[in-house]
């Protein structure tokens, strides 16, 4: 350490020695005083020397001060830096960046003041560089909402252009699957629009450590890999976040009003909520109701009833879509095959059940 120590008072006696014999020729030069840059070494003379001699020495002194000073700040710097958000130091580092610019792009008019104008360009530079950083880090949350709503006025459908062009999927319905086989048959028009913030919830989800969460957080993101590279479908990541501490279900219905698009789901709730606000709702279970085979009351259909139901002497039996059937009394056959007669059919968002009485029970009642 004392080997660094004496190496830089050397060369700090040297640059001062520099600066003394430098000034002596400028002032040697120019009675007035003034340091007029391209001034020869050999203009001061002994007096050069004298200075040279001074400056070494109040440098070789004034060394540790200095050094124990810049350490001092460089290490306060430094622990500000670390403990500030990456968001505000990006900022900072771009406002810099743009301060050092304008800087330059003032140079010319600097040097344009003659041979003092040259001095003025550093102290500009550190100034411009300064403030441009201080100003960046101030005003990044107000440019992350001009950048928010500038990519939101991108996306959103210009005056005139069809209405509910974009499909805004939420995490349920990405989990689920069904969609990429509905968009594979082409009766998903438009764009599909993968709010970042469902990116982060499935990501979130597929590094879960509950098994079953991670394999349908991963199963989701297998979804998006096969609809974004497979199939011929437009498909728009968006970046913004309109809300930093908002659910992800007010996130997509303010999503879904910036770009006058609906959402894609298959949640209850949400379908819930978007219709209270008015935003138009594509349900999956609902389609997949509209397409299942209908089943009326008083029909007859060959059913396996598997397990007990919620009810006292109730039976569980389901279609082959996975439509379950209430069967009453079915308790007694279960693990058989038995012809049950329907008695009624409740069919809602959340999916359709069909309630049905064993057929033998019903000639017996006859």
């Amino acid at each position: 350490m004392n080997k660094w120590k004496w190496a830089g008072r050397a060369v700090f006696a040297l640059i001062g020695a520099f600066c003394g014999y430098r000034l002596s020729a400028a002032f040697h030069h120019d009675p007035l005083g003034y340091l007029v840059p391209g001034v020869p070494f050999g203009a001061a003379g002994g007096q050069g020397m004298l200075f040279a001699g001074a400056f070494a020495v109040l440098f070789y002194i004034g060394f540790l001060p200095m050094a124990r000073l810049g350490l001092r700040a460089f290490r306060k710097a430094e622990e500000r830096l670390y403990e500030m958000p990456v968001a505000d130091a990006a900022a900072g580092i771009a406002g810099l960046i743009l301060g050092l610019i304008v800087a330059a792009l003032l140079a010319p008019a600097f040097r344009a003041l003659g041979p003092y104008g040259s001095w003025l360009t550093v102290p500009a530079s550190a100034a411009l560089g300064a403030l441009g950083a201080r100003f960046a880090v101030a005003r990044r949350a107000d440019a992350a909402a001009w950048l928010r709503e500038s990519r939101a006025a991108e996306a959103a459908p210009e005056d005139g252009a069809p209405k509910y062009e974009h499909k805004i999927l939420d995490t349920s319905v990405i989990i689920d699957g069904r969609i990429a086989d509905i968009c594979k048959t082409g009766f998903l028009e438009g764009t599909l629009v993968i709010p970042e913030f469902v990116l982060e919830e499935l990501q979130h989800i597929a590094d879960s450590s509950d098994l079953l969460k991670r394999n349908r957080g991963r199963r989701g993101l297998d979804i998006l890999n096969k609809i974004q590279k497979e199939l011929d479908v437009k498909v728009l990541i968006y970046e913004g976040d309109n809300d930093d501490t908002g659910e992800v279900d007010s996130k997509l219905v303010k999503l879904a009003k910036a770009l006058r698009g609906k959402v894609v789901t298959n949640d209850f709730n949400l379908n819930k909520v978007c219709e209270l606000q008015g935003v138009a709702v594509l349900n999956i279970n609902d389609l997949a109701n509209a397409v299942k085979p209908v089943v009326l009351p008083g029909e007859e259909i060959v059913v396996q009833v598997i397990k007990d139901g919620k009810e006292h002497g109730q039976g569980v039996a389901y279609l082959d879509d996975g439509t379950m059937i209430v069967v009453e009394g079915g308790r007694d056959y279960i693990g058989s095959h038995l012809e049950v007669l329907v008695t009624s059919v409740l069919q809602t968002s959340a999916g359709r059940m069909i309630f049905a009485k064993p057929k033998l029970l019903e000639k017996a009642a006859q």
